[in-house]
């Protein structure tokens, strides 16, 4: 086409090419769509996911599901936008399951107080990132502690999984055991695992999402799902009221809850630093001296997700690692984001198949991305104790303890008390040692 004809605005056009610089990142409009749809295929699994968790603290399921979609996109658009990278965001996994079963089950915070606790975590990281504090805190976690988190949150999430799906289940003598595998949920999701890890063992392109659908279709058969009102409707954003806008943030500032506000703000800051580092290497963007340009941009992308999203009514919004399958498909610049963005506003017209949807279909799905998060572990030094130790019950403790906050106080307390019981006292950053005296404080406190 003639460069005289193209109209502005349109793919490939000049408002494009001035927002999204395509030439300059050696990319294309076609491929930043094909790599926009990989992108929303493989992470579309959590417009089932997140409302099946949350809600569990009695948020409508609906209304979750809306809020979820919405912040998703306006997340994704304001990376798309700010800081021009392929990046998609939505609810974190292992975040909203701290929401809706640590903080609300276990600790009985109202839902409308955890979300104005995610508020303020999310206030508080735009700060911090305007402020470039958050680069001294991230360099004062040691690597080690980082990777294990990341892990510890796996087995917490693969846990909430197979309790959702019956295959684990509370036995008074041992704890857990294993739950009746004859029934027609449990059996169900066995089959959705099964069948889910096969299609990412063959890289099927959005794995986790087809095998929601088909685990979905199946538990028709088996009398699990129940049949939709329809397959298609207009959004009827009136079921979006009961959690929109419902925050307290007032109760969240009460003392007792910035424990709960720092596990909110800490792993959202360090899941987000490294999805942003590990999907930049992949796509080349670093600099030569392995910076990431815009990286402020970025965080404060994800910042202000996690903020709208609090008062849309979802659990804290991160970047997501799925990013990557759009990456490796030829995305390169925030115009991948926009297709992403306008993917996850479609899908509100699809609501009643979504509304269909059992936890046994979604239970698979949380147990294979703990799989996936249980990777890190690769990383942490195994033949160093003083390593070792803090990183095995951090990741121990989240499961064990059903608290990502206990797995994460233990781990900062043991590694600097070793490093410095062994004459190693210098590796550790001084604000480590901080932040292992204020969890002592913590636990004393509690006691």
């Amino acid at each position: 086409m003639n460069e005289s004809l193209r109209v502005a605005g349109a793919p490939g056009g000049p408002l494009v090419e001035r927002l999204f610089h395509l030439q300059a990142a050696g990319t294309t409009w076609q491929r930043e769509l094909v790599g926009g749809l990989t992108t929303f295929m493989t992470m579309a699994y959590i417009i089932f996911v997140n409302p099946s968790l949350v809600s569990t603290t009695g948020m409508p399921f609906e209304a979750v599901a809306i809020a979820t979609i919405f912040a998703s996109a306006l997340a994704t658009l304001l990376m798309a936008l700010l800081a021009n990278y392929p990046f998609a965001l939505a609810p974190g996994m292992g975040l909203n399951a701290y929401f809706a079963f640590a903080v609300v089950g276990a600790m009985g915070v109202p839902w409308q107080t955890a979300l104005g606790a995610v508020f303020i975590s999310g206030v508080v990281f735009v700060v911090l990132t305007l402020s470039r504090v958050r680069e001294m805190i991230i360099d004062a976690v040691p690597a080690v502690l980082k990777k294990a988190i990341g892990a510890g949150i796996g087995l917490f999430i693969a846990l909430i999984g197979l309790h959702n799906a019956g295959i684990v289940v509370a036995n008074p003598d041992t704890l857990v055991a294993l739950g009746n595998l004859a029934q027609p949920a449990t059996l169900l999701a066995i089959i959705g695992l099964a069948l889910t890890a096969v299609l990412l063992g063959l890289r099927i392109p959005g794995a986790i999402l087809v095998g929601i659908l088909l685990t979905t279709l199946i538990g028709g058969f088996m009398g699990v799902t129940q049949a939709p009102e329809g397959f298609f409707r207009l959004p009827d954003l009136s079921a979006w009221a009961p959690v929109l806008g419902k925050l307290d943030i007032g109760a969240a500032l009460a003392l007792g809850f910035w424990e709960i506000i720092f596990v909110f703000l800490f792993v959202d800051m360090f899941d987000t630093v490294g999805t942003l580092i590990g999907v930049s290497s992949q796509g080349n963007f670093l600099d030569r001296e392995g910076r990431l340009p815009r990286a402020n941009r970025a965080l404060l992308s994800d910042a202000i997700g996690t903020v709208t999203g609090s008062f849309f009514g979802t659990p804290t919004v991160t970047t997501y690692v799925e990013s990557a399958s759009g990456v490796a498909a030829g995305a390169r610049t925030g115009l991948a984001g926009v297709v992403v963005a306008g993917a996850f506003l479609l899908s509100l017209f699809f609501m009643p198949i979504v509304a269909i949807v059992p936890a046994a279909a979604t239970a698979p799905a949380l147990v294979l991305v703990g799989a996936m998060m249980i990777r890190q572990v690769e990383g942490i030094r195994w033949d160093d104790f003083t390593d070792a130790l803090p990183a095995f019950l951090t990741v121990a403790a989240m499961p064990f303890t059903f608290s990502i906050a206990t797995g994460i106080a233990l781990g900062f307390i043991l590694y600097p008390l070793l490093k410095l019981a062994t004459g190693r006292g210098r590796e550790v950053h001084w604000l480590t040692y901080v932040l292992g005296a204020l969890f002592v404080l913590r636990f004393a406190f509690l006691s």
